[in-house]
């Protein structure tokens, strides 16, 4: 039996646990992520504001101060988090890269972080630039580049170990409509090419069907996993995303994942005592 990549048990985590700020963000986290060969598997997540999804995607990445669960284990591989690792990689919503350095030193930036220092690192570092489709942007520094742009970088940094795991927090929010959909064809794409376990936070329904093997939809807070819509990849993921959004099995995808989230994160009625 494999070791799942992934694995959940019993997770809740509280902050400021003493004090009058304190509270519950997740609760009674549990979930197992098999690694499936050649491909991997892509987990969109969707739920209200505050529900935890960043917190669940923090306790995975051992990133920003990382503590461990208040209650539970979070195992990657089999092995309790205790901090980041070259086996995870991170891409946030707001723009990460470093505003002294230039694209190619903030991709090189990856391989620093996992204690490398290959003569290879700067020709695998240029490999990413290209992947990305930045390749002559490489000396330019993050203020002469767009928003999408400066994604990319964070996208190239992030996969420049091709990790196993790549945890993605509302990346392409901040991003306008077009930009988003090139992001989203450039994302897939990658993602076929490391072949990696990806979670992906995301507020867009229509991005959570188009881009995810499953969908899965948070409570409010705290923190529960209530439902997990898996969905047949072929009917949202055979054609470009615009194409995809006209078809009808797209729509009633989206249609039904819009339904079940309503229903879970509307506020409980008052009831009359």
């Amino acid at each position: 039996m494999s070791i799942p990549v992934v694995e959940f048990r019993n997770v809740s985590h509280r902050f400021n646990v003493g004090t009058p700020r304190e509270f519950l963000a997740v609760e009674d986290l549990n979930f197992s992520i098999e690694d499936v060969p050649e491909r991997g598997e892509f987990i969109a997540v969707l739920g209200p504001s505050g529900c935890g999804k960043s917190t669940m995607l923090n306790l995975i990445s051992g990133f920003r101060g990382f503590v461990p669960p208040t209650q539970g284990e979070v195992l990657v591989f089999g092995k309790a988090v205790e901090g980041p690792g070259p086996d995870r990689g991170m891409v946030f919503q707001k723009y990460s890269s470093f505003p002294h350095l230039s694209v190619l030193d903030n991709v090189r930036f990856g391989l620093r972080l996992a204690h490398r220092k290959a003569a290879s690192d700067d020709a695998r570092a240029m490999e990413w630039i290209e992947k990305v489709g930045l390749s002559g942007h490489e000396h330019k520094y993050p203020r002469q580049l767009s928003g999408g742009q400066q994604q990319r970088v964070a996208l190239a940094r992030s996969l420049v170990l091709e990790p196993r795991i790549i945890l993605m927090d509302e990346p392409f929010s901040a991003l306008d409509e077009p930009t988003r959909i090139d992001m989203q064809r450039l994302l897939l794409d990658l993602w076929h090419d490391v072949q990696a376990t990806v979670f992906l936070v995301t507020h867009s329904i229509a991005e959570a069907v188009y881009l995810g093997d499953r969908v899965w939809l948070f409570t409010r807070a705290p923190g529960r996993l209530a439902l997990e819509i898996q969905k047949e990849i072929p009917a949202t993921r055979g054609s470009d995303p615009l194409e995809a959004q006209e078809r009808p099995d797209f729509k009633e995808a989206v249609q039904l994942v819009a339904q079940e989230f309503n229903r879970l994160t509307q506020p409980a009625k008052a009831t009359d005592g």
